[in-house]
């Protein structure tokens, strides 16, 4: 119905019936009021299109699609008369007398190419019947017209064709493994379907492209995992040496199927026969027996079987090893295409390989630095917030808007993160590297050819209960059997066996240290402990008779929560021998599943309740300070962040609730749960909630601390970080957008056109990426509901793993976008849209952007990075170290001090 001027227009249903079921001449919908010639006739009137959709009952979009449907169908039929005059043997110029056209007209309208053309809708649309009649639910949202090869108008208005014949459109999420967001999808199903029902079955929504449930293979690994015999693998006992070697494996050089190609070492699994697999770092070496590829060092000792050594294989028959793995490829004599028995632990390269170890974050910790004095935690936490300052600065600087925009987005993000990781910026040279076992070395000694020989380096692992876990070594880079074994390594070093032991009990699988050098003797450590050392916890905590053992979910809550208590113990000042009792407790609690120990029996001894009064409050206390506040779990009412928005005067982000409620449950002992029902025998319905931490939900740091000097520190940190967040919003939102200009766009047409191009290459991959999370999330459903004791930990782990493999299954690769000199040039000018260029941000590289849109550096500092300068000078940082925050040449800061 439209309502024009206080009178009613019924809009009818045409006949399509008759010799000219849609009239004929010029004017094809001269005898009745189709919805074109009804549009028509009301914007003689003075309509807006707006008007006219919103008097039809539906949107200007929903309108758009219904004209081109009737545009077409009028084609059709007059394609269909103008077929059937030349069929009887009518020439062009008469079939136009006929229908009150023009020859040329009749030619163009009878051309095979525009019929084909103008049959895409059609064609479409029968494809996508098809498709629902054999899948019952497609994934028709974006990206999905450029894997059907039509454009996105196309594909639209097929699918609105098909719901004019009934057939139904849904939209819901998905959540997205790890990240707490959702994915939307648009899906089309049969007649008659409802939404419950496409919820029910998310995960059988499927693309128009057919692809396999399994294909042969299994939910998660491409191809099947290469098996070798353990007749290959020697094995050293503890009593042979393999307890100072304990982790590691060597490989025997030249063998193909186990060839680490150009690397040094690499973190693997290898499967064994089938049921068991070796765990460890793989390295080359020229001592493996006769007859043997492999040599496996165990501290286990030659009682004990082949089966009793290696490690079984997990419950989880899709991933054996625990691990997320990626697959090596070499080529055997023949030259065909094999898969490697090595298995690379982690996702993609050269993640598990020489060279990755280097690349982790250089940060340094609240758990490490808040165990050291303060004005070392001052100085470097000052240090990160400098650097973020002159990044918000950089980001202010660049020229074009919508990359300002995007970065000051991605800026406050992280500003915010920054306040409840509180980590540091990091100490110059310091760097990750895996270590390995050199019995020839001292034990006072290193062997890192990163680092100057006999320069003093401190070894920091994660976690360590004190200072007394922090060995300094010294650099020599001299030893014979190091250089052979590591060589000029990127980033492993090589100590003698006995200091693994002062960290934290580390091994050789794969474990990793933070090298710092200290000639400034900055980083306090203090010599190891011998009650620590000679603490024999696996003998003295062993099982009794009956004893039932601790649950790995149980075992990661007590384990955080005596890590908070040393935390909090040191931070208050406790004496050395009170902090010793709780990290000997920790040693029982972190082994108390595998080695099935008497923990609660390790509580009593250690006096673990009367700690927890004396410096948490009371004995059933969680977190009593600052630093193990932080990143605490605080549980708050489901939001909505697809809603949120800045506050205009503050900066900060305006949630809003869901409203969504859920039936409350409470955890039983067993590990289930049960509903909890309401006096009159209803279930209690409560607020859906969502998992947050303190630091997030409170405006103000130092609501969290207790009030000693060290927690000022980081409180100080937070709030500045918090503040950074805000600012950089408030700039975000006063941010206008790229104004598009149309002259620019002609100027730059070829470029404009290549960006399209390459944008829609990009896009391609959201469809794949849907189904990978469609699969993703079916996976760790089936996971979850086959392991009910699953931790947060580890059910992390399997979202990682689930959502990594699923992607490479559906092949969702997200090309980045590469974008020439001209390409920018055009972008500069104005020549794409602000909505195109924000969707080419999503795909591309931002940190030559960044670069590309930075003003060329000048030699003359501005006021902000010269107080910044010599701020850093006041915290005793060298002119280099301070030139290489602010990003310009020693010269150039030295001359600008002047």
């Amino acid at each position: 119905m439209i309502k024009h001027e206080d009178s009613l227009k019924h809009i009818g249903v045409k006949r399509r019936s008759g010799r000219y079921p849609w009239g004929s001449g010029k004017d094809g919908y001269q005898r009745g009021p189709s919805l074109r010639g009804t549009i028509k006739e009301l914007r003689k009137q003075g309509l807006s299109e707006a008007d006219i959709a919103k008097g039809m009952g539906m949107s200007t979009t929903e309108m758009r699609k219904k004209v081109s449907l009737e545009r077409i169908e009028y084609r059709n039929a007059d394609y269909t008369l103008a077929y059937r005059l030349r069929e009887k043997g009518l020439s062009d110029t008469q079939i136009g007398e006929r229908m009150g056209r023009n020859e040329s007209s009749i030619r163009s309208l009878l051309n095979p190419v525009a019929k084909e053309r103008s049959d895409i809708t059609h064609i479409t649309a029968s494809i996508l019947k098809d498709s629902v009649a054999e899948k019952s639910y497609i994934d028709v949202g974006k990206g999905v017209e450029i894997l059907m090869g039509v454009s996105s108008t196309k594909l639209g208005n097929s699918v609105q064709a098909l719901k004019e014949e009934g057939y139904t459109i849904h939209y819901l999420k998905v959540p997205q493994p790890g990240t707490g967001k959702d994915t939307s999808l648009k899906v089309l199903a049969g007649p008659g379907v409802t939404f419950a029902e496409v919820y029910a079955n998310r995960d059988n929504i499927k693309l128009v492209e057919d692809y396999s449930n399994d294909g042969g293979r299994t939910w998660r690994g491409l191809q099947p995992i290469t098996v070798i015999s353990s007749d290959r693998v020697h094995i050293r006992y503890a009593e042979d040496g393999g307890a100072d070697n304990d982790g590691v494996i060597e490989l025997r050089h030249d063998v193909p199927d186990l060839s680490l190609d150009s690397k040094r070492y690499a973190q693997v699994r290898i499967s064994v026969d089938g049921t068991h697999y070796l765990k460890g770092m793989a390295i080359y070496s020229d001592n493996i027996p006769n007859g043997k590829d492999i040599v496996y060092n165990t501290n286990k000792d030659s009682s004990k079987s082949k089966e009793e050594v290696f490690k079984k294989y997990e419950s989880d028959a899709d991933n054996p090893f625990g691990s997320t793995i990626r697959q090596k490829i070499y080529f055997d004599a023949d030259g065909n295409e094999k898969v490697s028995a090595l298995n690379i632990v982690g996702s993609k390269p050269p993640y598990g390989e020489e060279g990755s170890w280097k690349e982790w974050s250089n940060s340094l910790s609240s758990q490490f630095l808040s165990k050291q004095n303060a004005s070392l935690a001052k100085k470097q936490l000052s240090l990160d917030k400098l650097i973020k300052e002159n990044e918000f600065d950089e980001i202010m600087s660049l020229t074009n808007p919508a990359i300002r925009k995007k970065l000051l987005k991605t800026f406050s993000d992280d500003a915010d993160k920054s306040a409840e990781d509180l980590k540091a910026a990091a100490l110059p040279r310091q760097a990750n590297h895996v270590i390995f076992p050199i019995k020839s070395m001292k034990e006072n000694e290193v062997y890192a050819p990163n680092y100057l020989d006999n320069e003093p380096v401190v070894l920091i692992r994660h976690p360590h209960g004190g200072i007394f876990e922090i060995p300094e070594l010294t650099v020599n880079n001299r030893n014979p059997e190091a250089r052979k074994l590591l060589g000029n390594a990127e980033d492993a070093i090589g100590i003698n066996p006995k200091v693994a032991l002062k960290l934290s009990g580390a091994d050789f699988d794969g474990d990793t240290v933070l090298v710092i050098p200290n000639s400034s003797g900055a980083i306090k450590s203090k010599p190891a402990l011998k009650s620590l050392m000679e603490f024999e916890h696996r003998l003295e905590y062993k099982k009794y008779e009956g004893m039932p053992v601790l649950k790995e979910g149980t075992k990661q809550i007590k384990m955080g929560d005596i890590s908070n208590l040393i935390t909090d113990m040191t931070i208050k000042g406790a004496p050395i021998n009170e902090v010793v009792r709780a990290v000997k407790h920790s040693m029982v609690v972190i082994d108390s599943v595998k080695h099935e120990l008497n923990y609660k029996q390790s509580y009593l001894d250690n006096g673990i309740a009367a700690l927890k009064k004396t410096y948490q409050g009371k004995a059933d206390a969680g977190a009593a300070t600052l630093i193990s506040r932080a990143s605490s779990q605080k549980r708050i009412n489901e939001i909505d962040d697809a809603r949120s928005k800045v506050d205009p005067v503050t900066g900060r982000k305006i949630y809003f609730e869901t409203g969504a409620t859920t039936v409350q449950r409470r955890k039983l002992s067993d590990g289930t749960y049960e509903t909890v029902y309401n006096k009159d025998g209803s279930p209690k319905i409560i607020k859906k909630q969502t998992i947050s931490t303190k630091m997030r939900e409170e405006t103000n740091a130092f609501k969290l601390s207790s009030g000693t000097k060290m927690e000022a520190v980081y409180a100080e940190y937070a709030n500045n970080m918090k503040d950074m967040a805000n600012k950089a919003r408030l700039a975000m939102v006063k941010t206008k957008s790229i104004i598009y200009s149309p002259s620019a766009n002609k100027v730059y047409k070829q470029e404009v056109d290549v960006l399209r191009s390459k944008l829609s290459l990009a896009e391609r991959n959201a469809p794949m990426e849907r189904q990978a999370l469609l699969l993703a999330n079916k996976v760790i459903r089936t996971k979850r509901a086959d392991n009910p004791g699953l931790t947060p930990k580890a059910l992390k782990k399997i979202r990682g793993q689930v959502l990594q493999e699923s992607r490479l299954r559906m092949n969702a690769k997200k090309p980045s976008i590469e974008i020439s000199d001209r390409e920018w040039d055009a972008i500069q000018a104005g020549a794409i849209s602000n909505n195109m260029l924000v969707r080419i941000l999503e795909n591309t590289n931002l940190k030559s952007l960044k670069q590309r849109a930075t003003p060329r550096s000048s030699k003359i500092l501005t006021p902000a990075k010269l107080a910044r300068a010599r701020s850093l000078a006041e915290l005793g940082n060298t002119q280099s170290e301070i030139a290489a925050v602010l990003g310009v040449s020693v010269s150039t800061l030295s001359n600008n001090l002047k």
